[in-house]
């Protein structure tokens, strides 16, 4: 199954390429994708697709920043439809939960949970992709971060920005956009808030007009429906590196029981044990291009007690020992 993003999450890419002086075609074309495609807001594109056409552009442009730049000039009216309803919800607390609630109209491959830690609460989001998505990770969260800022002004006081990435050469756009400390080789992506500021009123909240575009919004074709394997995909990659990777937390995430959701995975085909191990694969090898997290910092965020645990599943998925597969990885080419 493909999973789609609108080419909406896109919108400003041209803007952004032409003020670096940058002419993006080659990468539209390796990445199987064209200017008429990405010009129509609701066309549906694969997510693999605009992962790698931003890496590739970076990565071709010199701008390791580039996604962070699309999420500097990005409008909560980029979100469509949804973005009356997220505009007019009372608090934060109902900002973030309808904004995870429709998320599947924006972009299938978005993971967000907001997760507990005491007087602390950790906004993580993820985009779920079998390639690395430093750029896609950086829009997502630049684009949260700015729609936040937008609807609570000064009301919007985060403590922290988090990236599992290692932080560029140039921090000055970061700390430009992102008005917080900011913290590189987390075990997590997303935003650290106090507990408290989940309360915190959004002024230009208008309930009527909440009700209006809660009923526009359930009234869409459901042809982006979430599946219940994404879902499940979406919640392991959230709750890997907290160690809570397991059939019943997924569940209980999912306000499903246990034996409903084996049963629904069942019917799609699939196994969480099947999908545990997918996305392990494609976190492991995040981490392991990660120079910062060493082997045993890797196997922890991979949900591993053990390193040599560890190291027996590594070897069996990649053919080769962690340490010999990123020597490997890091010797140049003949």
């Amino acid at each position: 199954m493909t999973t789609l993003v609108r080419a909406a999450a896109l919108t400003n890419f041209f803007e952004v390429a032409r003020d670096l002086g940058y002419n993006p075609q080659d990468a539209l074309r390796r990445a199987g994708l064209n200017r008429a495609l990405l010009e129509n807001p609701e066309q549906r594109i694969p997510v693999e697709a605009a992962v790698a056409l931003l890496e590739d552009v970076a990565r071709s442009s010199g701008c390791l920043t580039f996604g962070l730049r699309m999420a500097e000039s990005r409008q909560l009216s980029n979100f469509g439809v949804v973005s009356l309803l997220i505009s007019h919800q009372a608090t934060l607390r109902d900002v973030l939960t309808t904004t995870m609630q429709y998320r599947h109209l924006l972009n299938e491959s978005l993971a967000m949970q907001v997760e507990d830690a005491g007087r602390m609460v950790i906004v993580r989001e993820e985009i779920v992709s079998e390639a690395p998505a430093r750029q896609s990770i950086e829009l997502a969260i630049g684009v949260l971060f700015r729609m936040c800022a937008a609807l609570l002004g000064p009301r919007w006081r985060p403590y922290s920005v988090n990236f599992s990435h290692d932080a560029p050469p140039e921090l000055s756009l970061h700390r430009r956009l992102f008005t917080c400390r900011l913290e590189f080789g987390s075990e997590f992506n997303g935003i650290v808030l106090a507990a408290a500021d989940l309360d915190a009123p959004n002024p230009s909240a208008d309930p009527a007009m909440a009700r209006y575009a809660q009923r526009f919004v359930e009234s869409l074709p459901r042809v982006n429906e979430p599946s219940v394997v994404l879902e499940v995909r979406k919640a392991i990659y959230l709750m890997l590196p907290s160690g809570r990777a397991t059939i019943d937390y997924v569940a209980q995430g999912l306000g499903l029981s246990v034996r409903t959701l084996q049963r629904q995975l069942d019917e799609a085909g699939a196994s969480f044990t099947e999908l545990l191990d997918e996305v392990r694969c494609e976190l492991a090898q995040r981490y392991m291009d990660n120079p910062q997290y060493n082997l045993a910092r890797v196997s922890e965020l991979l949900g591993y007690s053990t390193p040599s645990s560890f190291t027996r599943w590594f070897a069996a998925q990649f053919g080769a020992a962690p340490a010999a597969w990123r020597a490997r990885r890091k010797r140049p080419a003949p």
